[in-house]
């Protein structure tokens, strides 16, 4: 068993035992194998021992990465999540190369991945990329504003509003870093109340996705409990 094998057992083990401790069916928790800085090489060794879905953050290294295995391994299904910051200039690639956008974060961006998604793919899947601990170095929509960017999304065309993401501060200690999930979490329930229509919590990564499962996470984003430490960070 490779390396990255044998950590991809570790982190679906490790979901199972914190969907058991939360009370939760394990199948409901997707694990998106956030493979950002790791070669095609990497992503194809996760792909061959049956990961399916994988993060990236930096749009031309994805881009570049999402041709390589195409080249690599043209039977293989893979599904793509951009979960990365989103400048305007970017937007027509992602609309054109993604499965999935976590980090939308204000109506312009989903306007133009709205007009951007070609006609001939799926809708593309949308999480609202949200703020949740309020700091200022970090993108995501203030949790009083997600309700209208909710709806906005909800309304455009070539979209599949998902859920909700988030970021939280690092906290340590299992209820500390509980907390954060729980308010994404019920902000979730309020806009679900309002009738707005989603199934996705996109939230938890290697140091806390047990807290975030205990508190409903239904995507994980791991990265070096799957790959190990990054060799560069842009």
């Amino acid at each position: 068993m490779s390396p990255i094998s044998h950590n991809l057992q570790a982190v679906h083990e490790r979901i199972a035992t914190a969907a058991r401790l939360a009370s939760r069916d394990a199948a409901e928790i997707r694990l998106l194998a956030v493979s950002k800085t790791f070669g095609p090489d990497a992503v194809l060794e996760a792909a061959r021992a049956g990961q399916h879905a994988f993060g990236e953050n930096y749009l031309q290294e994805a881009l570049d990465k999402i041709a390589a295995l195409r080249a690599m391994a043209p039977d293989l299904p893979l599904e793509w999540h951009f979960i990365g910051p989103i400048q305007s200039n970017k937007t027509r690639a992602i609309a054109e190369h993604f499965d999935w956008v976590h980090s939308v974060d204000r109506e312009k961006i989903a306007q133009r991945l709205s007009e951007q998604r070609p006609a001939h793919l799926p809708p593309l899947n949308i999480c609202l990329q949200v703020n949740i601990s309020g700091e200022a170095s970090k993108s995501g929509v203030a949790p009083e504003q997600a309700s209208a960017l909710a709806r906005a999304v909800a309304g455009l065309p070539r979209l599949a509003l998902r859920g909700l993401m988030a970021i939280p501060e690092p906290e340590s200690g299992f209820e500390r870093q509980r907390e954060p999930f729980r308010r994404v979490c019920e902000l979730q329930q309020g806009l679900l109340a309002e009738g707005l229509s989603m199934d996705t919590l996109s939230m938890g990564m290697s140091a806390d996705l047990d807290a975030a499962i205990a508190e409903g996470a239904t995507i994980v984003r791991v990265g070096t409990a799957i790959f190990g430490q990054r060799h560069y960070e842009k």
